[in-house]
């Protein structure tokens, strides 16, 4: 589809100004592009652009910077879906090695995604909502140490080691858990505290001490009731000019990697919209999330975070193409993990 001239002068604004960070004025149009048009022309346009709320200017300079709305407009409307080949190849490396992992694959898709992009990558797990305590168990270590196991049925493990006191006797702790498990396996999280809760009784007849089985409980419950995310890259923000020369923009985007109430805002959002949503309202924190299927465990999210200025078309674009790399995969490994259960069966009945 052709461009409209206020469409294209919106578009070369955008992109020279993801690439300098510095605001875009007519004459730098008419030497960066060789337009055809006069200065008078795109100063027009511009303002025309401005009454729009799609650019915007700054206090120090003469040019324009893109808006809010102006990015969000120039990513749906605007950018070229290109990708280059070096990303494709180095997220084909590594789907090439079929005995790693889920967490590997998606640790080190996740690295060459904030290697490429300059911007912290995550990836956020599934909705507790949607999930049960299936385990619960006490591993004694020695006699006075302990670790406490807690399993989900989507595959989400919680583990964490204590330093018992001296009044606390191990065995009694053990069993005291094992019958803990019988009555809570299968609680959704969401519902854990309070079925603990109604057993105290016959915790603390086990224990004279039970704040200890309480604890390694609530700690875990906290985890689990919060949004589970796990950050890549964040060194890279290092190298956006942004948060170099501006320590309270560097500051909120910290704060906003170490909230996880913030990212769960983001991801009970973009549960119910499209596959790839770009959130930011301002210069300081831009998250792009995109949903992810994984085998066994339900839907999660993998995310980008960095300033309003990033490369949208190189990032999105990156984003997408590793979105439908890990579903082919993982559709894929599924599939083999079928045939291989089902293979014992199939001949079996062949041979009778």
């Amino acid at each position: 589809m052709k461009l409209t001239r206020q469409d294209q002068i919106l578009k070369m604004i955008v992109e020279t100004f993801i690439k300098t960070c510095e605001p875009v004025g007519s004459n730098t149009l008419l030497e960066t592009y060789g337009l055809d048009y006069s200065s008078a022309t795109i100063r027009n346009e511009m303002k025309a652009l401005e009454e729009r709320g799609l650019i915007e200017k700054t206090h120090t300079s003469s040019g324009r910077v893109p808006s809010s709305k102006g990015y969000r407009y120039y990513v749906e409307n605007l950018r070229d879906h290109s990708l280059d080949d070096e990303f494709k190849y180095q997220i084909q490396q590594i789907f090439a090695d079929q005995s790693k992992s889920i967490d590997e694959i998606l640790t080190q898709s996740c690295e060459i995604l904030s290697e490429m992009t300059s911007l912290a990558s995550a990836v956020l797990g599934p909705n507790t909502n949607e999930e049960s305590l299936i385990s619960l168990q006490i591993i004694p270590i020695n006699d006075k140490t302990i670790t406490a196991i807690f399993v989900t049925d989507k595959g989400y493990v919680e583990n964490k080691t204590y330093a018992l006191k001296e009044s606390i006797n191990i065995d009694s702790l053990v069993n005291c858990v094992k019958i803990i498990e019988e009555r809570i396996k299968g609680t959704k999280i969401q519902d854990l505290m309070e079925k603990v809760e109604a057993l105290k009784p016959i915790i603390q007849d086990y224990l004279l001490d039970s704040s200890l089985v309480y604890q390694f409980i609530m700690e875990a419950f906290v985890k689990f009731a919060s949004a589970r995310v796990n950050f890549y890259g964040q060194d890279k923000l290092l190298e956006r000019p942004e948060y170099r020369q501006d320590l309270a923009k560097l500051k909120k985007m910290v704060s906003a990697l170490h909230s996880p109430d913030i990212i769960k805002e983001i991801y009970d959002q973009s549960r119910h919209e499209d596959d790839i949503n770009v959130y930011g309202e301002d210069d300081d924190l831009t998250i792009i999330t995109s949903k992810l299927h994984l085998p066994g465990v339900g839907q999660g999210h993998i995310a980008l975070l960095g300033p309003s200025r990033i490369d949208y078309d190189r990032v999105l674009s990156a984003i997408d193409y590793l979105n439908e790399t890990l579903d082919h995969y993982f559709d894929e490994r599924s599939e083999l993990t079928w045939k291989k259960k089902n293979s014992n069966k199939k001949y079996k009945k062949k041979r009778i």
